[in-house]
């Protein structure tokens, strides 16, 4: 199998690293110190030593720029950076000028794994808003605003809503309805290791085990007792296609939650993760209280049995993350132009944050799609898969019981579940569970490619359904074969 995707030059990615609570701007490392395909490797999984990436030394700016036609954000030696943009087609200073292919080496002007934590890490956010008027996002209408959301009718609250999130579509970064920034760039600094091995393919542990050309998980968050009330239909629904789902469920405060359910929930092949603590919007708003919190939260998920975690309306704050004991999250958007907390980690694999590890959101949520946008088509979440899938990545819906029980909703979502089962079966897609792709993902980050009697084999826990892949350049676009 082979998939041809163009070269779209863009932000870079890492996964080795440890969370800092800055962008740097100190000088870089010692000439020529070889450290720039750290996030490379982790990103492809291919043999080491393969590729030789370098990074210039001097004093680097902070602030946007692009490779190629992707923008990035984070230090460069490029004489200049802007330090915020405002408009999504702005002019930005492109890095690939600086880029140079020398001797079976790559030299490039900024590191791509501070780059990459930039953009996962969402980092960028203040450089967008210095201009912006934050009133409606200020901590006290916020906390105004959930001391009374129980009580506000769904028609009352989509319109307070729709004022504040007014003017999404004029935000300049990320790009809507999906960023690559991230896996871009990741194909970008690739094809100039490729030219730097004289064109010879490069090859690596393919993105997904059997050979599959993507993934899907389709996921719950329970928010009322009505939503709890309406799981045993959902999976019903989802069965009926051959899927499963994760539900992620309210501890305290919002309803009683039966064993009865549980027990169904996982006798039907289902998941159970936890959704907060009790949903009121103020999970990090203050450190010393995120971390009591943290810790009732890390304490139900043992009771549960729950490996994985989102936070309430997806608010988040990933430097924290480390108080939170669970194997994954699920509270990171692709692009965050419709919810509360605005951002997006720019890229549709996982990736880890310190120990956890990161399942983005990649496609718009149901209460979005219906009450912001008043959309009850599937124009955009096809629109999304599609995208998705030009990237071999992941494709994760959260999709809310309490928003699926009147009759339009509902067959939208049966129309929905079709349609990812067709994707599924026609284009040899992963549908699994969170707690399979956390697995998957972790035990790719250690397999090793060796040569084997003239061959390269993969070895490591799970390389029995692990595949070879190989990234080569053909027409200014990198090719997969698998």
């Amino acid at each position: 199998m082979s998939s041809t995707l163009p070269l779209y030059p863009g932000s870079s990615i890492r996964t080795d690293y440890v969370a800092r609570r800055t962008v740097s701007t100190a000088e870089s490392p010692p000439e020529n110190i070889r450290a720039g395909d750290a996030a490379l490797r982790e990103y492809f999984r291919y043999p080491a030593g393969m590729i030789d990436v370098r990074l210039d030394s001097g004093t680097k700016k902070v602030g946007f720029f692009r490779l190629g036609s992707a923008k990035c954000f984070g230090g460069s030696t490029l004489e200049s950076v802007k330090e915020t943009i405002r408009h999504a087609d702005e002019a930005l200073p492109d890095a690939m000028s600086g880029c140079v292919v020398d001797s079976g080496t790559v030299h490039l002007t900024f590191d791509p794994g501070d780059i990459a934590a930039n953009l996962r890490l969402e980092r960028y956010v203040h450089a967008l808003a210095r201009d912006r008027k934050e009133f409606l996002n200020s901590a006290r209408i916020r906390q105004a605003y959930y001391l009374g959301r129980r009580f506000l009718p769904v028609r009352v609250r989509k319109h307070l809503q729709r004022v504040r999130l007014r003017e999404w579509r004029r935000l300049p970064f990320p790009a809507w309805p999906v960023d690559c920034s991230v896996d871009r760039m990741f194909e970008q600094v690739l094809h100039l290791a490729i030219q730097a091995r004289s064109g010879d393919p490069v090859p690596f542990v393919w993105f997904w085990p059997d050979g599959h050309a993507g993934c899907m998980i389709l996921t719950h968050d329970v928010e009322e007792a009505s939503g709890r009330d309406y799981c045993p239909k959902l999976m019903e629904l989802s069965e009926g296609v051959g899927l499963r789902s994760a539900f992620q469920i309210i501890p305290e405060g919002r309803y009683e939650i039966p064993p009865s359910l549980l027990n169904q929930i996982r006798s039907r092949g289902h998941e159970i993760n936890i959704h907060d603590l009790n949903h009121d919007g103020h999970l990090f708003r203050e450190r010393e209280e995120f971390l009591r919190r943290a810790a009732k939260i890390s304490a139900y998920a043992r009771q549960y049995g729950a490996e994985g975690f989102r936070s309430g309306v997806l608010y988040r704050n990933l430097e924290w993350y480390e108080a939170l004991d669970f194997a994954y999250d699920m509270s990171v958007p692709n692009v965050a132009h419709l919810d509360p907390q605005r951002g997006g980690c720019c890229t549709v694999m996982p990736y880890f944050v310190n120990p956890m590890l990161e399942l983005p959101l990649t496609t718009t949520q149901d209460y979005s799609l219906f009450h912001i946008l008043n959309d009850y088509s599937l124009s955009l979440w096809e629109s999304q898969i599609e995208l998705i899938l030009e990237r071999h990545g992941l494709i994760s819906f959260n999709i809310h019981p309490d928003y699926l029980i009147e009759e339009r909703e509902r067959a939208l979502y049966v129309r929905l579940l079709s349609k990812l089962a067709s994707v599924r079966d026609d284009r040899d897609v992963w549908a699994t569970l969170p707690h399979d792709v956390n697995l998957w993902w972790r035990q790719r980050s250690q397999m090793e490619l060796v040569q084997k009697d003239g061959t390269w084999q993969i070895v490591g826990e799970g390389s029995e359904r692990a595949c070879v892949a190989y990234a080569s350049v053909n027409d200014d676009c990198v090719v997969y074969n698998r």
